[in-house]
């Protein structure tokens, strides 16, 4: 049995709507008979959990913030929801009520056909043995649910924010959030996760579910700007109807300890995936994702690449798997991972997998890791450029091609100063690089 949560699962008093105490209550028999993984445990062999503390604590209420910082006022024009501590926060938000074809409910607002629709998908994307799902689960109160309806083309981005504010506990955050795409429908979401200075030791557990359905397209953008002793342990699971399109965007910055695990099953034929991803841990940071592309049927393909930069002692994990099942004949898959070490004392565990039980695909994967080339640092400096600049600039062009191909651009538009000040870490050279690329 479990200890971790347990006292604190069974004094949550938020209210559960009707629908959802079954769902809760099943998953906290199964809580309560699960076990933490450990380096023991295969997909858990280069992370662990010890970071995880024994005194979080369910927010009951969220802190009270009357307004966001400047970096995270802006927003990335479109709708926008704010939770705080795991709580809805409405005097930040300006919620999607009057789109036509889009739907954006709290579960807990949600009407007898929502609340329908919404049991009815909980978990049907989920595959696997994923422990945390099962907590989040057991902790589910309240989450969110984005519906666009069949043939909707949503123009703008439904931008969630999730925010740890608390700065006297620390605090537990359960995460959840469903999202239906009809058919020949079209949808942008940004998912980010931010804390605010100050803030208290944090654990989010958090839990997406995607469904894109026959011809429709999603566009998702995780971002992760947790820092600190913030521990994020989340999953994101896609589910693929026939010819369906997928693009998702997924950065993290380090904190204590991330671990990611992104599923996206290919359940109808000629779906489409792009996953992309960028980690950049430093200090002694660590992030671990694991991903895993499901065709189990034809006529699909996938398109992976995923970039990491570790610095100082910090430690990255990827694991990519590629699974081609018996009936997905005609599948092309294609995986790239490459590593950056920028300090001797850095370390990445990568491992890129390949599954095949169909003989009719085109499938390759690798992954690589290096240091900053030696000969391109001296061909800068030769030229002027000091050895702290050559190393942001062979930095930023290492991740730059998944930047630059970012579809929305105000994401990209964010990112570009976050980047720059990580890599420089001096202000002046930061704003000095940022100005020089926004002139070329």
């Amino acid at each position: 049995m479990s200890d971790f949560l347990q006292a604190p699962l069974a004094d949550l008093s938020q209210r559960v709507p009707h629908w959802l105490e079954a769902i809760q209550a099943r998953a906290r028999a199964g809580w309560e008979a699960a076990s933490l993984p450990t380096r023991k445990t295969e997909n858990w062999k280069y992370t662990s959990l010890a970071p995880l503390r024994d005194d979080y604590q369910f927010a009951e209420a969220g802190t009270a913030v009357a307004e966001l910082p400047a970096t995270l006022a802006a927003g990335f024009g479109g709708h926008r929801l704010v939770f705080v501590d795991g709580q809805f926060a409405e005097n930040l938000s300006s919620p999607a009520a009057a789109i036509d074809g889009l739907t954006v409910c709290r579960f807990a607002d949600a009407s007898d056909e929502q609340a329908t629709d919404i049991a009815g998908l909980l978990g049907t994307a989920i595959g696997g043995d994923h422990v945390f799902a099962t907590l989040n689960n057991a902790a589910l109160g309240d989450g969110l649910f984005i519906d666009v309806k069949a043939g909707a083309i949503i123009d703008r981005p439904v931008e969630v924010l999730w925010l740890n504010a608390a700065s006297a506990q620390a605090t537990a955050m359960n995460q959840r959030l469903l999202c239906r795409v009809g058919a020949n429908a079209s949808l942008t979401i940004v998912e980010h996760f931010a804390g605010l200075e100050g803030a208290a030791p944090s654990f989010c557990n958090g839990l997406t579910e995607l469904h894109v359905q026959d011809n429709a397209f999603l566009a998702h953008y995780r971002l992760h700007e947790e820092a600190g002793e913030a521990v994020h342990i989340g999953g994101v699971h896609t589910r693929l109807a026939r010819d369906a399109r997928y693009a998702g965007f997924h950065l993290a910055l380090g904190s204590v300890l991330k671990r990611l695990d992104l599923v996206v099953h290919h359940a109808g034929p000629g779906a489409h995936a792009d996953l992309n991803g960028v980690y950049l841990p430093r200090g002694e940071e660590h992030i671990d994702y694991h991903t895993t592309i499901e065709h189990a049927v034809p006529h699909c393909t996938t398109d992976e690449i995923f970039r990491g930069i570790i610095g100082d002692s910090a430690t990255a994990v990827f694991n990519g798997r590629i699974h081609i099942h018996p009936d997905a004949q005609k599948t092309r898959a294609e995986l790239s991972n490459r590593n950056l070490l920028t300090s001797n004392e850095a370390t990445v565990n990568t491992k890129p997998e390949l599954e095949i039980y169909a003989d009719d695909v085109q499938c390759a994967h690798g992954a690589t890791v290096a240091q900053l080339d030696a000969a391109a640092l001296h061909y800068l400096r030769t030229r002027g450029v000091s050895r702290e600049e050559a190393e942001v600039m062979l930095s930023f062009g290492f991740i730059n091609e998944l930047i630059d191909g970012l579809e929305l651009d105000s994401v990209r538009d964010y990112l570009r100063p976050i980047l720059a000040a990580r890599f420089a870490r001096d202000e002046a050279l930061a704003r000095h690089l940022l100005l020089t690329r926004r002139s070329q």
